[in-house]
């Protein structure tokens, strides 16, 4: 059984991190279910272990929490719905390579509830769309943003972190990195696309989609 947890408000970061540690030695320890955790943060960025000091271009801008996820720089804030994934990858195959494509086959599976394309480009993390409606690429390839990011961790074979996808942010935040250690792309988000999307039309569509791609029956759990 997954149980869902869906949390109103800006949710501290520190206080995530803790929570999110916390349930993944418990659901270790066979003494909790496996959980979905669906938030929002205030803005700041994270730094996940392949992180580069010169990626991170105005220091000073928001709080950066250091964090053992996979991973460069992100930027989390209001607006971007935050998804901490705390499943048992012990008990789904101890296949981590299969794991984080079912991770990227959830995000793009939920976008096309709103006729959004995504895709999963060799040497870049996450989910991004095609912009036609954009100057292509010096190269003549077509343009392209990044609508969401994927960074886990395991601990005792129990993932932690996980994804967050661009509802309506403030995309000029992600001005103070170099979102994922990628320069030569932008980032977007389902209202810059044009589409009047709510936080909540994105959870029924995650709730949907997880079910078709992990097969388990979600119980609830409002925080």
């Amino acid at each position: 059984m997954v149980e869902w947890i869906t949390t109103d408000g800006l949710t501290d970061y520190d206080d995530a991190l803790a929570m999110m540690e916390a349930r993944a030695e418990a659901i270790a320890a066979g003494e909790a279910d496996e959980a979905i955790w669906l938030l929002e943060h205030p803005p700041l960025y994270t730094a996940g272990t392949s992180a580069k000091p010169q990626d991170l271009t105005d220091p000073s801008r928001f709080p950066v929490h250091e964090t053992r996820r996979g991973g460069q720089y992100t930027y989390h804030g209001p607006g971007q719905r935050v998804i901490y994934v705390m499943l048992d990858v012990g008990a789904r195959g101890r296949d981590v390579r299969r794991f984080v494509q079912q991770l990227e086959t959830w995000v793009i599976a939920a976008l096309a509830e709103f006729n959004v394309t995504g895709h999963i480009r060799d040497g870049r993390v996450g989910v991004w769309v095609e912009r036609p409606d954009r100057p292509a690429l010096p190269d003549g390839r077509m343009a392209e943003d990044k609508i969401a990011a994927i960074g886990i961790r395991l601990r005792k074979w129990v993932s932690f972190h996980g994804i967050s996808i661009n509802v309506e942010p403030e995309l000029e935040h992600f001005s103070g990195i170099v979102p994922c250690g990628i320069s030569d792309y932008g980032v977007t988000s389902l209202v810059d696309l044009g589409l009047p999307v709510t936080m909540e039309d994105l959870d029924v569509a995650l709730r949907k989609s997880f079910d078709q791609v992990f097969g388990d029956a979600p119980s609830d759990l409002a925080m």
